[in-house]
C-alpha cells in the first residue's frame, strides 16, 4: 500500500469483515454529506455504532489511537448528528475506535467500544 488512501481503503475494509464476525450489521461505509464524513456506521443490539477507523503501518511514529483527537472527536460527533437527523434515528448511540497496525504478514485490530468514555 503505497498511499494513505489506500491504507485508510485496507484498514476500513479488515474492520468491516471484524464488526460483521462479531454480530454488526454495517450501514454505511465512507458516510459522506458536505463536509461530513463517517468511517464506519453499523448497528448492533440496539447501538447505532459510529465507527472511527485509525490505520498505519507498523513502522509508523504515531500509533493510530493518537491520530484521535479531541478536535477530531468534535467533529465527528457533528456528523453524527447530521446523520442521525438525515436518517431520523432513534436510539442509542456510541462511539467506537478501531485500531488498525498492518504489516506484510497481516494486521492487528485493537477495537474500543464506547471510546468516548474509554479515552476521556
Amino acid at each position: 500500500m503505497n498511499t494513505s488512501a489506500e491504507t485508510g481503503k485496507y484498514g476500513e475494509s479488515v474492520v468491516c469483515e471484524y464488526l460483521q464476525d462479531n454480530g454488526f450489521d454495517i450501514l454505511h461505509t465512507n458516510w459522506r454529506n458536505g463536509r461530513y464524513e463517517l468511517d464506519i456506521v453499523a448497528q448492533k443490539d440496539g447501538y447505532l455504532h459510529i465507527v472511527e477507523v485509525k490505520t498505519r503501518k507498523k513502522d509508523s511514529l504515531t500509533s493510530p489511537e493518537s491520530a484521535m483527537t479531541r478536535t477530531k472527536f468534535r467533529f465527528l460527533c457533528k456528523a453524527a448528528e447530521f446523520y442521525i437527523a438525515l436518517y431520523h434515528i432513534d436510539t442509542e448511540v456510541q462511539f467506537d475506535l478501531a485500531s488498525v497496525i498492518y504489516t506484510a504478514e497481516g494486521y492487528e485490530i485493537d477495537y474500543i467500544p464506547d471510546v468516548m468514555s474509554s479515552v476521556w
